[in-house]
């Protein structure tokens, strides 16, 4: 099963994505703080590091750089509703695939489905 490390400092936005996720057959740990996922990072396993880019403490660009020095396997995709840190991501973190907000949460299994081929086999396909 893929797992995914989600991190969003928007209360409600963690908790759709994460259901979303969940529902679509894969395992979520959510956090809401970029320095709350440096412990999961650090200790566990993860295929996957969705993360917000604008987030207090610690962004998720900062959050990414520590992922691929720690975890070099991992993949990062960001979630932003700013276009101006979309071309801060690209730049910092070359291989991240960023989505844009509005999105649909479709959209989002979708590009995670996208970043995982063959590997990712979706228990359901039913979103909310």
């Amino acid at each position: 099963m893929i797992r995914i490390l989600l991190a969003e400092d928007d209360e409600s936005m963690r908790t759709y994505l994460a259901r979303a996720l969940e529902r679509s057959g894969y395992d979520v740990v959510s956090v809401d703080t970029g320095l709350a996922a440096m412990p999961h990072i650090e200790s566990d396993r993860f295929d996957l590091l969705l993360t917000d880019i604008v987030m207090p403490e610690m962004d998720g660009i900062e959050l990414a750089q520590h992922a691929a020095a720690v975890a070099p396997d991992m993949r990062i995709m960001f979630i932003t509703g700013f276009a101006a840190v979309t071309l801060k991501a690209g730049k910092a973190v070359p291989q991240a695939k960023v989505l844009s907000k509005p999105f649909h949460l479709r959209d989002l299994v979708l590009e995670v489905e996208r970043m995982f081929g063959n590997e990712s086999i979706p228990a359901s396909t039913d979103t909310p």
